[in-house]
C-alpha cells in the first residue's frame, strides 16, 4: 500500500551543501535545554544524553555572521537565508521539499500537501489514494514500530501501511519480507499473497499425501479472515474454506473420517 507522509528529515550528504547530513540550512539552533549550538535537533540528540524540544527553540545563530537572534527565515544582520522552508512552530529550516505543517499531526511533513490527507481516526497523514480505502486503527502512528520498537510518528524513515492497518517503518517492512509475509502484530498477510496461494494449490495437487493421511481432517483458524473451518490435512499447507488463504494455523487435533476407521 502507499506510504505515509513522513516527518521532514534526512537528506543525503551532498558536497557544497550547508547544514548537516539531515538538513540544508544556514543557521544553528540554540538548544533551550543546554544552550549549546547544533545544526539540528537530530545532531543534538546524537551527541547529548537528552533530547532537544524543537517547539521550545527561540534563538538561532547565523552560520555566516554568527549573530544569535530570534528564530526567523532570514538573518537580521546579513540577510542570509536560513532555509527555503521555515516553520515557525517546529522551527524547521530546510531546502524546499514541498513541506507543510500538519496541525493535527503537530509536525511538518514532506508534501506536496495536496497529495495527502489527515485521517482523524488513525491520527496521521496518509497518501490521498488511501482516503476511504484503508483500515483505520485509532492513533496507530503513536505506536512504536513492532520490528525495531522505535517511534513511527516523528521518524525520518517513511512508514508503510499494511492491509491490516498496522504500521511499520518501510525499511523494517522490506527486511521483514526477506523472512516472512505476516504482520508481526496480528499475523494478517502483509501483502497480496493470491499468486503464491495459486502456486501452492498446484504443488498440493501434485503432492498427494500417503494413504493413511488422505482422509485426515483438521480444524484451522485463518489469520486473514479470522474464520474457522475444517479442511483436509496436508503437510504443505491447509487452505481456508472461507477466503482461500493458506495463512492458517491448526486449531485442533487431526481426525480420520469414520468410513476410514
Amino acid at each position: 500500500m502507499a506510504a505515509l507522509a513522513r516527518e521532514d528529515g534526512a537528506r543525503g550528504q551532498e558536497q557544497g551543501r550547508r547544514g548537516c547530513e539531515h538538513y540544508d540550512r544556514g543557521c544553528l539552533l540554540k538548544a533551550p535545554c543546554c544552550d549549546k549550538l547544533y545544526t539540528c535537533r537530530l545532531c543534538h540528540d546524537n551527541k547529548e544524553d537528552h533530547q532537544l524540544d524543537r517547539f521550545k527553540v527561540k534563538e538561532v545563530q547565523c552560520v555566516n555572521c554568527e549573530k544569535i537572534q530570534h528564530a526567523q527565515k532570514f538573518c537580521e544582520e546579513c540577510s542570509t537565508l536560513f532555509g527555503e522552508y521555515y516553520c515557525s512552530i517546529c522551527h524547521l529550516f530546510d531546502k524546499d521539499k514541498k513541506q507543510y505543517h500538519c496541525e493535527s499531526c503537530g509536525i511538518c511533513r514532506i508534501g506536496p500537501k495536496e497529495d495527502f490527507f489527515h485521517c482523524l481516526k488513525c491520527n496521521l497523514c496518509l497518501a490521498i489514494n488511501l482516503q476511504g480505502n484503508h483500515k483505520c486503527i485509532e492513533n496507530v502512528s503513536r505506536q512504536n514500530c513492532p520490528i525495531c520498537l522505535e517511534d513511527i510518528h516523528t521518524s525520518r524513515v517513511v512508514a508503510h501501511v499494511l492491509p491490516c492497518g498496522h504500521l511499520l517503518h518501510r525499511t523494517c517492512y522490506e527486511e521483514m519480507l526477506k523472512e516472512g509475509y505476516r504482520c508481526p502484530l496480528c499475523m494478517h498477510s502483509a501483502l497480496d499473497m493470491s499468486r503464491y496461494w495459486r502456486q501452492l494449490d498446484d504443488e498440493i495437487a501434485q503432492t498427494p499425501m500417503p494413504s493413511e493421511y488422505q482422509n485426515m481432517t483438521v480444524d484451522i483458524l485463518c489469520n486473514d479472515c479470522n474464520g474457522r473451518s475444517t479442511v483436509q490435512f496436508h503437510i504443505l499447507g491447509m487452505k481456508c474454506n472461507i477466503c482461500d488463504s493458506y495463512n492458517t494455523a491448526q486449531a485442533g487435533g487431526c481426525r480420520i473420517s469414520l468410513d476410514q476407521q
